[in-house]
């Protein structure tokens, strides 16, 4: 996941724990480190907050796009939900726009369900 909040961090490392298959979490905080752990591969499921410390999902996104091979499953998860971010994620190849506020509790369910269909 690729949050600067530590408080969502912790909350949304107890919301995957529900997800089947999810073996192991890494928390960054950034842009270029999310970018650089991207580029090292095994990644299957990236959580993306759009605004961070330094840097924005949108960038990390960006990045995704240009990876060769099997790219990892994108959603993003922000306070931030407005149509014109959610448009701009959509067409950067994000898999799902979720609303801090309002879809915790969907997460579980949204990976599952896109694991899935990928499969």
């Amino acid at each position: 996941m690729v949050e600067d909040s530590p408080i969502v961090a912790e909350r949304l490392r107890e919301c995957l724990k529900e997800v089947p298959g999810i073996t192991h979490v890494d928390t960054l905080n950034r842009e270029a480190t999310a970018i650089e752990r991207l580029l090292r591969g095994d990644i299957d499921v990236i959580i993306l907050d759009l605004h961070l410390e330094r840097g924005t999902g949108f960038g990390v996104l960006r990045s995704l796009k240009a990876l060769d091979g099997r790219r990892p499953l994108a959603i993003i998860f922000t306070n931030y939900d407005l149509p014109e971010y959610r448009r701009q994620a959509l067409a950067l190849g994000a898999h799902d726009f979720l609303d801090k506020a309002r879809d915790f509790e969907r997460i579980p369910t949204v990976l599952s369900d896109l694991r899935a269909q990928r499969c």
